[in-house]
């Protein structure tokens, strides 16, 4: 778990260079079975248990989606000249 700390460009790339370097350290045996295990995620608004799967699909995937289209949004309302090949790419 890593501070929110970030308050400039510099700063979230080397958060996201943070990121991507602990990510590498994973080895691809360290996946297997993981579309199975259990998963408990505390939040605020309670207790949620996954497998693996259930979480991709019914968590992370969703969230994904619903904070790139959010960013986009306020890009977009901010004067931002992204349009919808921006958001889904090249066909």
């Amino acid at each position: 778990r890593w501070e929110d700390t970030e308050k400039t460009l510099p700063e979230l790339q080397a958060r996201l260079r943070k990121a991507l370097d602990y990510l590498a350290g994973f080895t691809p045996a360290q996946f297997d079975g993981a579309g199975a295990r259990a998963i408990e995620l505390k939040t605020p608004a309670g207790v949620f248990h996954f497998t693996g799967d259930s979480f991709v699909l019914t968590w992370a995937l969703p969230n994904f989606y619903f904070h790139v289209t959010t960013a986009y949004n306020l890009l977009r309302h901010n004067g931002v000249p992204v349009g919808k090949l921006d958001f889904i790419g090249e066909v």
